[in-house]
């Protein structure tokens, strides 16, 4: 089951789709209200769903022709939805990252190589948890941009590019229980420029907004996940890659990533909402391709429903910011 929302002429519908067959879900306000619902009354997501039941059908694809696709869940209260994150996690991905930060260390071994290489000796435990990954925080609810809507850069940016990822969707319950929604298509916007600069300056390079969607893919995840990442310019592509997720393709399991970022207190705060970005090894930067404002960013995998699409802005230079004295 795939799971989106829309905008209609009274506000917000929740649409649930089977095959090419969508419809409104009756009675639901929102996806996170669903999801709440679930781990609320211990029953699965889709038994919450059928249980609302179905109502008028609904055409997504005129929906996004229209501008009406919105995020596939939020959080009434923006600053209790977390954007965060991690990487190094795909088989491929330590070349990737090795091409932006080239200078060796003593041992001719970067520090993201050496990360790269503990997740592959430890990164799908038997039991238990594995090695820790790298893992950093990109924003709040405010961060999240609409399937459509424009990444934007900051003025201050030196890069604005994409990166095609999955992300799992987690809502937490009353007891402090983390509570998985679903996955979904995430372009993990990023500035590569400033990260490739010096590593320790990836905390600020991800700092920036991040889309997820249109659907979210309720129930398992296939272990091996095929798509595709593309830029477009004037209409034209310019640039398209195969992207490559899912647990054959990485070196970490999920249940591993999900344990180091839920195992600290602050991430199981009952009601919160968590987009968790998992890594990838697919990057147009990576390639030479400097993006520019317009150019529209394109992730499709089939199992997820519709392509993810945000065109590129970048936000006026604001100079220097001051604080003022109380």
């Amino acid at each position: 089951m795939l799971l989106s929302q829309i905008r209609t002429e009274t506000g917000v519908a929740v649409v649930a789709r089977e095959g090419s067959e969508a419809a409104i879900v009756q009675g639901a306000v929102s996806t996170y209200a669903l999801a709440m619902e679930a781990a609320e009354t211990g029953r699965s997501l889709a038994a919450v769903v059928a249980a609302h039941g179905l109502g008028p059908a609904v055409d997504l694809l005129r929906a996004a022709a229209e501008g009406r696709l919105l995020a596939p869940i939020t959080h009434p209260d923006p600053a209790h939805l977390h954007l965060t994150g991690t990487g190094l996690t795909h088989l491929g991905s330590a070349s990737t990252r090795n091409a932006m930060h080239a200078k060796a260390t003593a041992d001719d071994a970067t520090d993201s190589m050496k990360m790269f290489r503990m997740g592959l000796e430890g990164g799908k435990p038997a039991s238990g948890p594995g090695v820790q990954p790298e893992w950093f925080y990109k924003g709040n609810g405010v961060h999240l941009v609409a399937p459509g809507a424009a990444l934007t850069s900051p003025g201050f940016a030196l890069d604005g590019g994409e990166e095609p990822e999955l992300a799992g969707i987690y809502v937490i319950a009353a007891n402090g229980t983390p509570c998985r929604v679903g996955w979904a298509l995430a372009n993990e916007f990023s500035d590569h420029v400033t990260e490739r600069i010096n590593y320790l300056y990836l905390a600020h390079s991800k700092l920036r907004q991040a889309s997820i969607g249109p659907e979210i893919l309720v129930g398992d995840l296939p272990a091996d996940v095929r798509g595709t990442s593309r830029i477009r310019r004037a209409g034209a592509v310019i640039w398209e890659k195969p992207f490559l997720s899912g647990e054959a393709n990485m070196s970490h399991s999920f249940a591993n990533l999900e344990h180091h970022h839920f195992k600290y207190d602050v991430f199981r705060q009952p009601g919160d909402l968590h987009v968790h970005m998992f890594g990838t090894a697919t990057l147009s930067f990576a390639d030479g391709i400097k993006t520019e404002p317009g150019d529209v960013f394109e992730i499709e995998v089939p199992d997820f429903g519709l392509p993810l699409t945000n065109p590129l802005a970048v936000a006026p230079e604001a100079g220097m910011h001051t604080v003022h004295a109380l």
